[in-house]
């Protein structure tokens, strides 16, 4: 299937998922300083930028090196998306799902990755950028057009805490869970299926 730039940035959109990682990203940032918490994250988007930017040019090689097949990703994100899924849904806090260190500020590790950067973000750029090399221009764009937009969202998200309050984000965060588990499973069956259909 071939991408427009328009359809790439709503595909990179829906895997980012930026209005699904508040409930993260705010039980995350809880112990940083109100006065750090957007030049965190616009920080962890610009990582996040730079990850996804190198893999789109070599990710395919690191693959190869590796003997790594898009099929292998696949499966491996959907282990990591259900663990973490799991934790979300029975864990005390998004900080223990992802075995941060109370109070300490989060560098890196989870926001820019994986919850930004994550297997699926590496196997959708790695996808367009060898599916249509030609295009490598658009999806560049639309690559930093749709972080930019998680940026913005992310930087606003103690704003949007205080609109919905502690209840209805500790609901979304238990409701994302569940479908971080769904989408989880159909990442690894996807996997699955293309790897025994493809060995046929």
């Amino acid at each position: 299937m071939d991408h427009s730039f328009v359809s790439a940035l709503i595909l990179l959109l829906l895997v980012l998922d930026p209005l699904g990682s508040l409930p993260i990203f705010i039980s995350v940032m809880r112990a940083v300083p109100k006065e750090r918490r957007t030049r965190v994250a616009l920080r962890e988007v610009g990582i996040a930028f730079c990850v996804l930017f190198a893999f789109m040019f070599l990710g395919e090689g690191f693959l190869r090196v590796m003997h790594l097949s898009e099929r292998s990703l696949e499966v491996a994100g959907g282990v990591i998306l259900m663990i973490i899924a799991i934790r979300m849904i029975f864990g005390s806090s998004a900080e223990s799902a992802y075995g941060l260190e109370p109070g300490k500020e989060p560098l890196i590790f989870p926001l820019a990755v994986p919850l930004l950067a994550g297997p699926s973000a590496m196997a959708t750029v790695l996808l367009l950028a060898s599916r249509q090399p030609d295009r490598i221009y658009e999806w560049i764009g639309a690559l930093s057009a749709a972080l930019l937009v998680s940026g913005i969202v992310l930087v606003l998200a103690d704003r949007i805490r205080k609109l919905l309050g502690d209840s209805v984000v500790s609901a979304i965060e238990k409701l994302m869970g569940l479908v971080l588990t769904a989408i989880a499973v159909e990442m690894v069956l996807a996997g699955l299926k293309r790897y025994f259909i493809g060995g046929l």
